[in-house]
C-alpha cells in the first residue's frame, strides 16, 4: 500500500518552477480577419455572378452596369480616410462590428432593388460600409502582431479575400441558379450579421484586455511593435504623414495594383463568357483561376516580407517583393492582350494577378511601418487611391472595348501603370523599421 506523506517546505522549494504558459491568441485574431476578408469579397463579387440575371430582370445595359460597379468603388474609395480615422479613434472592435452590420444591410437591400438609380445608390452606400474593413483590420494587426510577423499576417488576410472571391464566384453562381439572385443577397445579409456578433464577443482592441492571452505573449507583441514615426511641426502628425514622400509612393502604386486586379471583381466573368462563348459554369471556373493565383501570391509575399525583414533587409524587405510583383504583372498583361483562346488569356491574367497581389503585403506592412498608431488613416488613404483605380478600371474597361473592339487597349494600359509602379517602389526612401513604440 502506497504511503501518503506530508510534503515538506524543503521539497516545495526544490520543486522545478512551472514553465510559463505560452499562448498564440494573436493568430486566432489573424484567422478572424481572414474570415472577415473572405466575407467582404463574397458580398462584393455576388453582383458579378448575378450580373446577367440582374441585367435581364432590371433591363440594364453594360454601360449602366459599369457605373453600378463603379458606384461601389467610388463609395469605397471616398470613405477610406474617414473610415481609417474612425478605426483609429474608436478601435477595431466597435468599428468593425458597426460597419459589418451596416454593409450587410445594404447587401440585403441589393436583393430587393427594382430600378437602376436605386441600385447605383445602394451599391455606393454598400461601398461606404465596406470602406473601413481593411483599415480597421490593419489597425488590429498593428496592435496584435510584432513587426516581424506583420507581413505574413497581412498575407493571410488578403489571401482570404482572394479565396473568398473564388469561392463567391463559384458558390454564388450556384446559389443564384438554385434560389435566385434576390434570395442570395438576403442569405449573405444573415451571414454578415452573424460575423459581426462573433467579432464583438471575441475581439478586444488590445492584447492586455483579452482573456486567455499569456503575459509572455503580451510582452512578445508589445516589445516587437513598430513605433510611430515622429513628424515635427504639427499637432496632427497623420496629416503630415499623408503628404510625405513615402505616403505618396504608397498611394500611387496602389492605384496601379487595383486598376489591374479589379477586373476580377467586375468584368472578367461576363467578358470571358461573351468573348469566348462559354457557358455560365465554364466562365465561373475560368474567372476563379486568377483568384487562386492571388491567394497563393499573398502567402508567398507575406512569407518573403517577413523572411527578408528577419535577415536584416529593412525597407528592401518591402521593396523587393513589390517591385518584382509589378514587373511580373506588366509582362503578363502584355501576353494576355495577345492570346487568342480562353485558357491562354486566363492563364496570363492569372499570372498578372499573382504579380499585383505580391504587392499587397509589402504595401500594407509599409503603412504600419510608417504610420504606427495612425495606421488606420494612412492605410485608408492608400486604399482610397487604390479604389479610385478600381473605379477607373470598372468604367474604362467597357469603354475601351467599345472604342477599340477588343480588350487589348485595357491590358496595355494596365501594363503601363504596373511598369510605372516598379519605378515608384525603387524610389521609396529608407525608413527606420527597428524603432519600438514605448
Amino acid at each position: 500500500m502506497e504511503r501518503v506523506g506530508i510534503v515538506s517546505p524543503e521539497s516545495e522549494l526544490n520543486r522545478p518552477a512551472a514553465a510559463p504558459r505560452v499562448t498564440h491568441v494573436r493568430w486566432y485574431v489573424v484567422a478572424a480577419l481572414f474570415s472577415l476578408s473572405m466575407l467582404t469579397i463574397v458580398d462584393r463579387v455576388c453582383i458579378s455572378a448575378a450580373k446577367l440575371d440582374m441585367a435581364r430582370d432590371l433591363g440594364l445595359s453594360d454601360v449602366t452596369f459599369g457605373f453600378i460597379f463603379g458606384a461601389f468603388a467610388l463609395g469605397y474609395a471616398l470613405f477610406q480616410i474617414p473610415s481609417g480615422w474612425l478605426a483609429d479613434r474608436y478601435g477595431p472592435r466597435f468599428y468593425l462590428t458597426a460597419i459589418v452590420l451596416a454593409w450587410s444591410l445594404f447587401t440585403g437591400l441589393t436583393g430587393v432593388v427594382s430600378a437602376a438609380a436605386a441600385l447605383i445608390v445602394i451599391r455606393f452606400l454598400f461601398g461606404v460600409g465596406e470602406a473601413g474593413a481593411y483599415p480597421a483590420a490593419a489597425r488590429a494587426i498593428y496592435k496584435w502582431l510584432p513587426a516581424k510577423e506583420t507581413g505574413i499576417a497581412q498575407g493571410v488576410m488578403f489571401a482570404g479575400s482572394r479565396l473568398g472571391a473564388a469561392f463567391g464566384l463559384a458558390v454564388m453562381s450556384w446559389t443564384i441558379l438554385k434560389i435566385g439572385w434576390r434570395s442570395s443577397y438576403l442569405l449573405l445579409t444573415a451571414i454578415g450579421v452573424a460575423w459581426a456578433l462573433f467579432w464583438y464577443l471575441f475581439f478586444r482592441d488590445d492584447p492586455g484586455q483579452k482573456g486567455g492571452v499569456s503575459e509572455s505573449e503580451r510582452e512578445y507583441i508589445r516589445s516587437g511593435r513598430q513605433r510611430t514615426r515622429q513628424v515635427p511641426g504639427t499637432s496632427a502628425p497623420w496629416t503630415r504623414l499623408l503628404l510625405s514622400h513615402e505616403s505618396g509612393i504608397l498611394l500611387a502604386q496602389y492605384f496601379a495594383s487595383n486598376f489591374t486586379f479589379f477586373l476580377c471583381f467586375s468584368w472578367l466573368l461576363p467578358y470571358l463568357k461573351q468573348q469566348y462563348s462559354l457557358t455560365a459554369a465554364e466562365a465561373g471556373v475560368y474567372s476563379s483561376v486568377p483568384l487562386y493565383f492571388g491567394a497563393l501570391a499573398n502567402w508567398v509575399s507575406g512569407l518573403c516580407v517577413d523572411r527578408l525583414f528577419k535577415k536584416g533587409f529593412g525597407h528592401h524587405s518591402r521593396i523587393i517583393p513589390a517591385a518584382a510583383g509589378f514587373l511580373v504583372a506588366a509582362l503578363a498583361l502584355v501576353a494576355a492582350a495577345n492570346m487568342t483562346n480562353a485558357a491562354g488569356a486566363v492563364l496570363c491574367f492569372a499570372i498578372a494577378t499573382f504579380g499585383v497581389d505580391l504587392t499587397l503585403s509589402p504595401s500594407w506592412t509599409a503603412c504600419i511601418d510608417i504610420a504606427g498608431r495612425h495606421t488606420g488613416a494612412l492605410s485608408g488613404a492608400m486604399n482610397m487611391i487604390g479604389n479610385l483605380g478600381s473605379f477607373a478600371s470598372s468604367v474604362t474597361f467597357p469603354m475601351l472595348v467599345d472604342f477599340s473592339g477588343s480588350a487589348k487597349s485595357y491590358f496595355y494600359l494596365a501594363a503601363l501603370l504596373d511598369a510605372l509602379a516598379v519605378v515608384l517602389w525603387w524610389r521609396l526612401r529608407q525608413t527606420d523599421f527597428t524603432r519600438k513604440e514605448k
